[in-house]
């Protein structure tokens, strides 16, 4: 069973990383490329990525120029972003067969959308209610921090979700909101000066450009998860029992 799970989860996450890859070239990979036109004023910024299990973004690396530099760096900035995403999208089918296991839960086709968006909301939307995608030349504060916080939140978040749907007691509900809220009571680490040369606009137009994307990689990952782990099961179900 953990094989089967495995090779799904990889094969889902494979799929979901191919298919989303077109919408994250479209969305996000012009706004990135108007903001490095920005870069250079002086901040000292440090990586943007809130974790490795954040919707990653392709590297901002600028292309040489003329005509034939513009078409060699966006292959090349598809082609990263492809590989970026396979190897993203089979994480995020694992992290949600792992949490189908667990909760004694399957995935199928007919939840597994909703199971990839449980999987965003937790570790893509909680974090980024403190800790909104950033685009190149804005600032930030310390990696460390923010690690440390989006990780709590994710933690919190997970274990408030769980407790929500799974227990029924009054005393749980109130303790599941409290490890919901808490870490947005805290606070996310921000710097000191928030000035950047990136206009809101741009900014506020890739948040929301790059939790779409993200929410419909999670519902993707969780969608194929369902199609494959029901087709898997099919085939090795017994003839005679196939039509039950």
């Amino acid at each position: 069973m953990i094989v089967r799970t495995l090779l799904v989860a990889l094969v889902a996450g494979i799929l979901a990383g191919a298919a989303v890859t077109p919408l994250q070239h479209l969305k996000t990979t012009p706004l990135i490329l108007e903001a490095e036109t920005f870069e250079g004023g002086g901040h000292d910024h440090a990586p943007h990525a809130h974790s490795a299990l954040a919707l990653v973004t392709p590297a901002h690396a600028h292309a040489p120029a003329g005509s034939d530099g513009e078409a060699s760096g966006t292959a090349e900035r598809l082609a990263g972003s492809l590989l970026a995403n396979l190897v993203l999208g089979a994480g995020f089918a694992l992290l949600l067969s792992a949490a189908s296991l667990a909760a004694n839960r399957p995935i199928t086709r007919r939840n597994g959308a909703l199971w990839g968006l449980a999987g965003f909301a937790v570790l893509t939307l909680a974090p980024a209610l403190g800790l909104p995608p950033e685009l190149p030349a804005m600032p930030a504060a310390d990696l460390h921090a923010r690690q440390i916080w989006w990780l709590a939140t994710v933690l919190m978040t997970a274990g408030g979700a769980a407790i929500l749907v799974f227990r029924r007691e009054t005393a749980a509900r109130l303790g599941a909101v409290a490890l919901l809220v808490l870490p947005h009571l805290v606070g996310a680490p921000h710097p000191a000066d928030i000035a950047s040369p990136v206009p809101a606009s741009l900014a506020a137009e890739f948040v929301m450009a790059s939790l779409l994307v993200s929410a419909a990689f999670w519902a993707l990952a969780g969608l194929f998860t369902g199609i494959l782990a029901e087709r898997f099961a099919g085939a090795r179900r017994p003839a005679g029992l196939r039509a039950a």
